[in-house]
């Protein structure tokens, strides 16, 4: 490797469009966190509001609503970090905790979208096997299980710093602070296989084979093939699967197509800009997970979509006498 070009791209500033990121970045983060805030949070109201028999997709769906509420509480610092144009400042310490918290709802995310998926492949193409690992005691261990399994896999992020200096400004949790390593491009594909590949893989065959399975049962009768449980099945892992390209393919693909690059070549300054800006961008769009999932809670859990029917309803129903009156008291008036 040419030492020349090594530190050619050590001392290249990646930091490009600071000006537009500092608009659009801290606008687009501060919709997804009351588009988030709001949504979890309804479904953690609503499902525990009152004590209700849970099973298990219901199980895994407020595991990945618990995931994304923890998420909401790193968001105003990196709308900050944003406003600030690259800039952290709340310290060291502060900065690991934020890195752990995005990537623990990152793999959290995608480990209980494939839990869900696994669990709807069990329900519909295999109803009678396996069963005790549809009980609610097997599901709670497995969600304990994929937290556990997540935090060791983020928790080194606590032991090493995630700052950086560039330009007197202090950054945060971006892949060029720890690019040091001739490992990490080694590293980072092997954890993106096991993180992303896997349950991708793993989703698209359970929505195969559910699909399969409905085609084969409406072709031998045409009558139970249509019910509406079966498609309910078929549209929940669709849906899981359409937000798992949407927001996780984008980031994951770019991360292993440059660590494939950097592997075969030092990449060039012009390059390294090229994948920190696309960086930014696939991340915004992983980001996106937190506003999506509660719809999926929304159309796979009927109690909840009913509960949030009802509610939105009532509201209605006591807001409209209100402005009503108001535009009686008005007129009245003139």
């Amino acid at each position: 490797m040419d030492s020349s070009n090594v530190s050619s791209n050590q001392s290249c500033n990646v930091f490009i469009y600071t000006k537009s990121s500092q608009v659009l970045y801290p606008v687009f983060y501060t919709l997804i966190f009351l588009v988030s805030i709001s949504g979890n949070s309804l479904v953690l109201y609503v499902t525990c509001q009152k004590k209700q028999k849970f099973n298990s997709t219901s199980f895994y769906l407020i595991n990945l609503a618990l995931s994304d509420a923890l998420f909401i509480l790193a968001l105003p610092g990196r709308i900050t970090y944003y406003v600030r144009e690259f800039d952290w400042p709340f310290g060291d310490l502060m900065c690991r905790v934020t890195s752990v918290v995005f990537y623990t709802n990152t793999y959290a995310g995608i480990a209980f979208m494939t839990c869900i998926s696994l669990d709807r492949y069990l329900a519909m193409v295999h109803p009678h096997r396996l069963l005790r690992l549809r009980k609610v005691e097997a599901v709670r261990a497995v969600c304990i299980l994929v937290w556990l399994l997540v935090f060791l896999q983020t928790c080194p992020l606590l032991f090493r710093s995630m700052l950086g200096h560039t330009e007197g400004k202090h950054t945060c949790m971006e892949y060029f602070t720890f690019d040091g390593s001739p490992l990490i491009p080694y590293l980072l594909l092997v954890a993106c296989t096991i993180s992303f590949c896997i349950p991708l893989v793993l989703i698209v065959g359970c929505y195969a084979q559910i699909n399969r399975k409905l085609s084969r049962a409406a072709r031998q009768n045409p009558m139970t093939g249509r019910t509406k449980c079966n498609h309910k099945a078929n549209h929940i892992t669709l849906l899981i699967l359409f937000t798992f390209v949407i927001c996780f393919s984008p980031y994951h693909f770019n991360i292993m197509q440059f660590m494939v690059r950097k592997i075969l070549g030092q990449p060039s300054c012009e390059e390294l800009k090229a994948f920190k800006t696309s960086l930014q961008v696939t991340v915004s769009l992983m980001n996106l997970n937190c506003c999506l999932d509660p719809v999926i809670y929304f159309f796979a859990i009927k109690t909840y979509k009913r509960k949030v029917v009802s509610l939105f309803k009532g509201y209605l129903s006591t807001s409209a006498p209100s402005s009503k009156a108001a535009i009686e008291n008005s007129s009245s008036n003139t």
